[in-house]
């Protein structure tokens, strides 16, 4: 059944029936051993260059370093690698355009001064730390607070197994973890993302909220499904008077099948965050082609509808971890230039490729916060990870304005990084030095400024400009005002592996053994990391249950009932929720 009645979700017969019928399927180019050698041999080596290029792969069956190019053909990027039992190939970007247009905004300064180990990184992926080899600081940092967890999804990187040990760190455990991340050099991390499992299943949740903000944590952001925060409004308060700033909510697709997970508890959940007046929502689709992959323009057209709590959608194509089949990967694989091809069409072109822009160049506009304000926030990931924009909601002529339709993104960053340089020198030069540079700065942004395009009754150029000048949480939240992020990182697994995206991986995880690790070591060598080390201070179940005597497995299970879906199938709240919304994209035809 759709609505997963009577048994704990898991997605594995909505998945079953959506895939039936496969409709696109990625043919994979061959290349013989000949070929690859060949190809590998005239590569680029260094980081950035043009295609083919060298890089270093895993493979799946061995889990050894070999070599890897990154090659394109048909219009596509393509990765290789040679393994012991062969040539094997998976796509890497489906866009060569897009590829080099986000690949201009690569950065390749700056390394780390502070490590968490003292290897060298020459066994990259193998001995991270973070090492010496790394570049990246850490722009969110993860902490697991549980394995256990309420849903069984079946394609999750990170689930609970029946028999396992329980992990949970304590709070002394915690706050060392988050104290480590404070002390990296030369910056130190300043969001966290408490993760599982599910954090909620945690009774000391709102004590360990608590805990970031004592350690000095602007933003905190909880990922969840929710699904205890749609039956425990004083929850939802709770954790926002603690200090919760985003929910990181899992929401699929727009009906039961493609968002078994909680399409029925979405509404309670909405409330709840209404009524508790938040924290902000970033819903977050797990991506997946011939799956739901033909929704993310309705999942955008959803979240503007609820501009009001939703502040963001960050679309994560699906990571294909363990053993893949080349044909299932060929059914499912989908990355950032397909999910940003697809929101174009499903979207008929309001919000289009040329509309996206790549992390980093997130990276060239933060030197100039960094000169002006003295803050120091740089997002340096690879320019193949991920991609972002917002867009603006003129709700009177019920149109959506992406923000390159009426600022010169790329224009504006390299004017703001040519002034960091210019804002430097006039500090030597005195204060009247620096506020005359500043004041030019700020009558040029207007030269980047298309008041025609712009989204009518709000002024974001005033917004941009306080985002710019003050670099903090209320600027950044007016700029929030009628604005919607959008947002894809796709996490790698061991097919389409590439160590130089591992080595400027801004996301990370903490581990109660003092390291930090980035995320696409973390959960796709979880036996020499994630497994590994939270077995090391897991709790056996013998264990746990004398700590909790009440405790039981199928307790943190839930199980949605079929009066459950009844009531809120009939209900004016869910007509509200997904119904009687506007359709801003002529989804509807």
């Amino acid at each position: 059944m759709a609505e997963n009645v009577g048994e704990i979700p898991s997605g594995e017969k909505e998945f079953e029936g959506l895939t039936r019928t496969i409709k696109d399927i990625v043919e994979f180019p061959e290349l013989t051993e000949e070929e690859f050698e060949g190809m590998l041999k005239n590569a680029s080596r260094i980081y950035g260059e043009p295609l083919p290029h060298k890089t270093w792969s895993l493979c799946p069956e061995t889990r050894k370093v070999v070599p890897a190019v990154i090659w394109e053909k048909d219009g596509m990027v393509w990765i290789t690698k040679k393994c012991p039992e062969g040539i094997i190939t998976d796509l890497y970007y489906e866009d060569v355009d897009l590829y080099y247009r986000f690949r201009r905004w690569r950065w390749t300064e700056k390394k780390l001064s502070s490590f968490n180990v003292e290897n060298t990184g020459v066994n990259c992926p193998f001995d991270c730390g973070l090492c010496a080899r790394h570049y990246s600081h850490t722009n969110l940092l993860n902490i697991v607070l549980t394995n256990r967890c309420n849903l069984s999804c079946w394609y999750c990187f990170f689930y609970a197994k029946e028999g396992e040990p329980i992990y949970e760190p304590t709070l002394e455990q915690i706050r060392m973890m988050l104290r480590n991340a404070k002390k990296e050099q030369p910056i130190g991390a300043n969001a966290v993302q408490f993760t599982g499992g599910e954090p909620t299943l945690r009774d000391d949740l709102v004590e360990i909220i608590k805990i970031a903000k004592e350690e000095g944590y602007d933003h905190v952001q909880l990922n969840t499904d929710g699904i205890r925060l749609a039956f425990e409004p004083e929850l939802v308060k709770k954790i926002r008077e603690a200090g919760v700033n985003t929910l990181y909510l899992s929401y699929d697709g727009m009906t039961p099948q493609t968002n078994w997970k909680n399409h029925w508890e979405i509404p309670l959940i909405f409330e709840n965050v209404r009524k508790a007046g938040g924290p902000g929502i970033v819903l977050v689709p797990t991506l997946i082609r011939n799956v739901n992959d033909h929704e993310a323009g309705a999942i955008i057209n959803f979240g503007l509808n609820h501009l009001d709590i939703v502040r963001g959608v960050n679309f994560q194509p699906i990571s294909l971890v363990g053993r893949v089949p080349k044909k299932e990967r060929q059914r499912f694989r989908i990355t950032v230039a397909g999910a940003i091809k697809k929101i174009e069409e499903q979207t008929n072109g309001a919000i289009s490729r040329d509309d996206w822009y790549p992390i980093p160049i997130a990276g060239h506009i933060a030197r100039f916060f960094e000169v002006f304000t003295g803050r120091k926030y740089y997002m340096t990931s690879h320019y193949a990870c991920g991609a972002a924009t917002y867009v603006f909601l003129d709700r009177e002529q019920k149109k959506v304005i992406p923000i390159p339709r009426f600022i010169d993104v790329e224009g504006l960053a390299e004017f703001l990084e040519e002034k960091a340089d210019e804002i430097e020198k006039a500090r030597f030069k005195g204060l009247a030095k620096l506020k005359a540079v500043g004041e030019a700065v700020f009558l040029k942004l207007k030269s980047f400024y298309d008041e025609k395009n712009a989204p009518k009754g709000l002024d974001v150029l005033e917004l941009i400009k306080n985002a710019l000048v003050h670099g903090n949480y209320e600027a950044l939240g007016q700029f929030h005002t009628r604005t919607l992020f959008l947002g894809m990182m796709h996490f790698m697994d061991e097919y389409n592996y590439d160590v130089e995206r591992v080595e400027r991986c801004v996301i990370h995880y903490a581990m109660p053994d003092g390291r930090i690790v980035p995320f696409c070591t973390f959960n796709v060598i979880p036996e020499l990391y994630r497994d590994k080390v939270q077995a090391q201070f897991s709790y056996s179940w013998e264990e746990w249950k004398k700590l909790h005597p009440d405790w039981d497995y199928t307790k943190d299970k839930y199980v949605r009932t079929k009066e459950f879906v009844e009531k809120m199938r009939n209900s004016e709240l869910y007509r509200k929720t997904y119904i009687d919304i506007e359709d801003y994209f002529g989804l509807r035809g």
